[in-house]
C-alpha cells in the first residue's frame, strides 16, 4: 500500500537554489502572496493616487494636466510609463479588491474544503487578469 502512494518531496531545510526551482505554491498560496504584494503596491502609490485625484477634480485647468500626463508625461517620466504605474495601480486594486472578498467569503462559511479554497484562488487569479487586460486596454487607447 505505501509504495502505491505518490512519494511527496519533504521540504525541511530548503536550499535556495536546488529546491525552490522544484517547490510547486498552490493557487491559494500565489492569491494570498499576491494579496500581500498589492496591498504593499497601493500603499506606496497612495501618493501618486492623491495626487491624480486632486489634480482631476481641482480646476478644468488641472484636469487638462491630468491628461497632459497620460499623454506627454510628467516631468522628465514618459507617459507610457505613467502608464504602466497607473496599469499597476489598477492590477493592484482589482487584485486585492478581489482575493480580500475571496477571505472575507471564507471566513464567514467556516466550510472551505481544499478544492474550494483552489477554485476561488483560480477564479481570483482568472478574473483580476482578465479585468486588468480590459481596462489596460481602454487605458492606452485600444477601444
Amino acid at each position: 500500500m505505501a509504495d502505491t502512494l505518490k512519494q511527496r518531496p519533504e521540504f525541511r531545510n530548503i536550499n535556495a537554489l536546488s529546491d525552490l526551482p522544484h517547490y510547486r505554491l498552490p493557487p491559494a498560496g500565489i492569491v494570498s502572496i499576491l494579496h500581500r504584494i498589492s496591498g504593499l503596491l497601493m500603499f506606496f502609490l497612495l501618493p501618486l493616487v492623491i495626487w491624480l485625484f486632486d489634480t482631476s477634480v481641482s480646476s478644468e485647468v488641472s484636469f487638462e494636466s491630468f491628461r497632459a500626463a497620460f499623454v506627454s508625461g510628467i516631468g522628465f517620466v514618459p507617459a507610457v510609463l505613467v502608464k504602466l504605474v497607473t496599469l499597476a495601480l489598477i492590477w493592484a486594486y482589482l487584485h486585492h479588491l478581489m482575493a480580500g472578498v475571496r477571505h472575507v467569503r471564507m471566513d464567514i462559511s467556516h466550510t472551505v474544503s481544499k478544492e474550494q479554497g483552489r477554485q476561488s484562488a483560480l477564479v481570483v487569479l482568472a478574473a483580476s487578469v482578465t479585468l486588468t487586460v480590459l481596462l489596460g486596454a481602454k487605458l492606452f487607447g485600444l477601444y
